[in-house]
């Protein structure tokens, strides 16, 4: 009896130590990170250049000496944008791969979508490419969002530019979804500050092209400025509609049309679009030293120049690095989150906002900016406005 006492105890304790060990998506000489891009639909051009500045990052590290002699390994999903797919993505890389965590995901929906499959298994949400409230709302230990809110970035800074242009009708056109609708809700915070209401609202699904009716509605409402609930094309095909139609009011779009995408494909009609943002895009010929050299290391390794997104993508990368890191060689779900939970961000070369992370605080930074397109360019034309 007493031997096989022993031997049962031996067993329970080996069984414990294995279960220690086997943290998903950590071995001795890996950790699997996963995300979720669009790769195929209307967004593949955020989701590829997110996709190669966080492996940018990643490649930095592994050549560095990893993280506590673990390499970095990224494994990428595409869900062309659809949240359907972004289960089957997350499903694939939590379940199958067996991910640590999943980083940078693009998309408000698709978000939505996956983050129970994660959080079944534990695995963190970590700074997701969307601004929307539900990536740090309602609180849960494995959210971690970097964005000011879409929502916030309008209640701020659309009361301002309304006032500044003297704008009488506001109105929106928005994306019949979770992102869209965020937009409609900051802008219509905004404008209740300043005793004012949204004079038309039109929607689009996702996906559409044609949006010659929308505008026609503003313009037939006496629209003078409109709140963008857009991302590319949508964005470009409004204004560019807008401007052959003779319909010229002030168009104002959120950090999701915020890209050198819109003056690129849409040429010289963007001139005059607002659009909030905090990091800015690295336009080479203007960009610093050290963002030179940076976009260099980008170019040599894609043969194509950076963009806003490839930023967010290396940014997402560095900050999990730096978390891991001061996890400790023991990295788990747990450890990982007791790190973040005073993890402080400073600014770096790209111009973003200090973050801070706390126990009880999931969002690190509130605070965004105003550019405009001037002459094919995106300027900055405000300072940080705050909550």
């Amino acid at each position: 009896m007493k031997t096989r006492l022993i031997a049962t105890a031996a067993a329970l304790a080996l069984a414990a130590g294995g279960a220690a060990a086997q943290q998903q998506g950590v071995s001795k000489t890996e950790i699997l990170i996963g995300t979720i891009q669009d790769l195929s639909g209307p967004l593949a051009g955020y989701g590829k250049q997110a996709r190669n500045g966080m492996q940018l990052r990643i490649d930095e590290q592994n050549e560095q000496g990893a993280i506590h002699g673990r390499k970095l390994k990224l494994l990428v999903e595409d869900d062309g944008y659809d949240p359907k797919k972004a289960v089957l993505a997350a499903q694939k890389l939590v379940n199958q791969d067996k991910v640590f965590i999943m980083a940078g995901h693009l998309g408000t929906a698709q978000n939505m979508a996956s983050m129970p499959v994660q959080f079944e298994k534990g695995v963190i949400n970590f700074m997701p490419i969307t601004a929307a409230r539900e990536m740090y709302e309602p609180f849960h230990k494995l959210k971690y969002s970097f964005a000011a809110t879409y929502y916030d970035q309008m209640r701020m800074t659309l009361p301002k530019l309304v006032k500044e242009k003297n704008a009488r009708k506001v109105c929106t056109i928005y994306q019949d979804d979770d992102f869209g609708l965020e937009v409609v809700r900051g802008a219509e915070a905004g404008l209740k500050s300043i005793g004012m209401e949204l004079a038309e609202r039109t929607s689009f699904k996702r996906g559409a092209t044609d949006f010659s009716s929308q505008v026609a509605r503003m313009k037939n409402a006496g629209c003078d400025f409109v709140a963008l609930g857009t991302i590319i094309r949508e964005t470009i095909g409004t204004i560019g509609e807008a401007r052959k139609t003779g319909f010229s009011p002030t168009f104002m779009g959120t950090s999701a049309a915020y890209t050198d995408l819109i003056h690129k494909l849409g040429g010289k009609a963007m001139d005059g679009l607002y659009a909030t943002m905090t990091v800015q895009h690295p336009y080479l010929d203007e960009a610093s030293q050290p963002i030179r050299f940076w976009a260099n290391k980008y170019k040599t390794k894609f043969n194509e120049d950076p963009t806003v997104f490839s930023v967010y993508g290396y940014t997402i990368i560095d900050q999990f690095i730096r978390a891991a890191q001061k996890a400790g060689p023991t990295l788990t779900t747990d450890a990982f989150v007791k790190a973040m939970d005073g993890m402080v961000f400073e600014p770096d070369m790209f111009g973003g906002a200090r973050a801070t992370y706390t126990a009880t605080k999931r969002l690190g930074s509130d605070v965004s900016r105003m550019s405009q397109i001037q002459d094919g360019k995106w300027k900055v034309v405000s300072d940080y406005v705050k909550p």
